[in-house]
């Protein structure tokens, strides 16, 4: 199953998931059953990661970097102030 997370196109991951999801259905493991209609549910995100593959790290970085910007944006009552002042931390994503 973390063969999943190493795809880079979605068809291929899905097709990957299919086959896992239906030897884990047919398997005789009440545990592994459960385990893979829990993951069904959230397969659409499991897949978005072929897409936008965002380390964990990256995600935290740009998470306090946005903290930091507002608690310094506090004062400010310019609502398109703060947000030139995230395109200007994040040039060229934003």
């Amino acid at each position: 199953m973390k063969h999943l997370w190493n795809y880079r196109y979605v068809a291929v991951a899905e097709k990957f998931w299919m086959q896992w999801h239906r030897r884990a259905m047919y398997s005789k493991s009440e545990p592994l059953k459960k385990f893979a209609r829990r993951l069904g549910k959230s397969l659409p995100g499991a897949l978005s990661q072929c897409r936008y593959p965002l380390h964990t790290s990256l995600v935290e970085g740009i998470n306090n970097k946005i903290k930091v910007i507002k608690r310094m944006a506090s004062g400010f009552r310019d609502d398109q102030f703060v947000f030139l002042k995230f395109r200007q931390v994040f040039h060229g994503i934003l």
